[in-house]
């Protein structure tokens, strides 16, 4: 039955391909379609169609303001009490303005024992959506992460459809955010809500996160003097400086563990000079380290130390950090994986389980070919529903 009803989704998709290109607004605004059940019962185009209409907003990181307005709106219009928070634009983008977060619940009462969330920014460039291969969905964000956010909401409406929980049971969180310093989840402590559980959204090809390496952001400075290159004598070439300290951090070894392995350094990002005839006066590196041991200060003293070592005279400034992260395994069913990359996990602070799980692969995403499939949807809908009946049996 379920192998007969998804091929029904698929005839479907390569029938109205053209159709579904145009959904409006308005359109997914309505009841979810009665003519086409597939395995969801009647909210199988839904899903589909508000996978394509989230993946069609551009929300590069920085700029979510569309997207938190698109949600406003489809939400309400599935009579969810929505509230919002502002979030301060991003720091480091001067054409950013600020956004929010959006916080859904079903009840007149704000509290509800389990949280879904996911968060609406992706990472640049943007492409648009596009079926490929009858079956595939391409597009920025398809996987990372709303596919997440498409699924999360339609596990919910099909669980109320059918009277499996209550209003009170369950609220929706959508921040923004996520892929720079998770300012969206950061504010959202400010909301004054506890949950038993809280189930995040994120890429894991439908596996239970067992937790994910720590992160630790750090920038190198050196600071010279500008002469022209023909008088070398005449400055301090910053240049110079900064690589003997890049070359030793490359290097490093900081802590690792047995259930996250080692941890690893890149970096990621040189600045240096401004033409070929000038004495660099500036330069700088920024460098993320995925910490798999130890603390977040216990990396920064040895960081500390290699810099001192290599010249005094440079800088070292700290930002976003936190260590590895532990997740909650304890329902039945499902595979479980230790994930690499950061999430927004340790950022929403509080006593609850902590469930890691989503559509789409960790070795796709932030690329050109970030892409998912109709199945994947499909079954990351049925594997949040699984999870939110689990936690509210706990």
């Amino acid at each position: 039955m379920l192998l007969s009803s998804f091929l029904n989704v698929i005839a479907l998709l390569v029938s109205f391909g053209s159709a579904l290109q145009h959904v409006n607004h308005q359109t997914l605004l309505q009841p979810p379609s009665q003519e086409h059940p597939g395995p969801l019962g009647n909210w199988t185009q839904g899903l589909l169609n508000l996978h394509r209409e989230l993946v069609n907003i551009e929300s590069i990181v920085g700029h979510e303001q569309e997207i938190g307005r698109f949600l406003e709106t489809y939400l309400a219009g599935l009579n969810y009490h929505v509230e919002t928070q502002v979030v301060a634009p991003l720091a480091s983008d001067p054409t950013a303005k600020p956004r929010h977060n959006v916080f859904a619940h079903r009840s007149h009462a704000r509290g509800t024992r389990t949280l879904l969330t996911s968060h609406t920014d992706t990472v640049t460039p943007y492409f648009p959506y596009e079926i490929r291969n009858q079956t595939e969905i391409w597009g920025r964000g398809a996987a990372d992460d709303k596919g997440s956010i498409a699924a999360q909401i339609i596990a919910v409406e099909a669980l109320l459809a059918n009277g499996q929980i209550s209003e009170s049971d369950v609220g929706l969180l959508f921040v923004v955010g996520e892929e720079r310093d998770g300012a969206g989840m950061k504010k959202a402590n400010e909301l004054g809500l506890t949950w038993e559980a809280v189930i995040f959204g994120e890429p894991t090809e439908h596996k239970l996160v067992a937790g994910h390496k720590g992160a630790l952001v750090f920038e190198i400075t050196a600071h010279g003097k500008a002469a022209h290159s023909s008088y070398p004598e005449l400055g301090i070439n910053a240049n110079s400086m900064l690589i003997p300290a890049l070359a030793a951090i490359d290097k490093m070894k900081l802590p690792g563990s047995e259930k996250f392995g080692s941890t690893d350094t890149n970096i990621g990002r040189m600045e240096g000079g401004v033409a070929l005839n000038v004495i660099p006066e500036r330069a700088s590196a920024t460098i993320l380290s995925r910490l798999a041991g130890g603390t977040p200060d216990d990396a920064m003293k040895v960081i500390e130390k290699i810099v001192e070592d290599v010249d005094e005279r440079l800088q070292v400034s700290f930002g976003h950090r936190f260590g590895p992260v532990d997740c909650d395994t304890d329902v039945p069913g499902f595979e479980t994986v230790i994930k690499r990359g950061g999430t927004d996990v340790p950022n929403l602070k509080g006593s609850h389980k902590r469930y890691l799980y989503g559509p789409g692969s960790p070795e796709n995403i932030h690329s050109d070919h970030e892409h998912l499939t109709v199945g994947d949807l499909i079954k990351a809908v049925e594997g949040y529903q699984t999870l939110i009946l689990a936690a509210l049996r706990k």
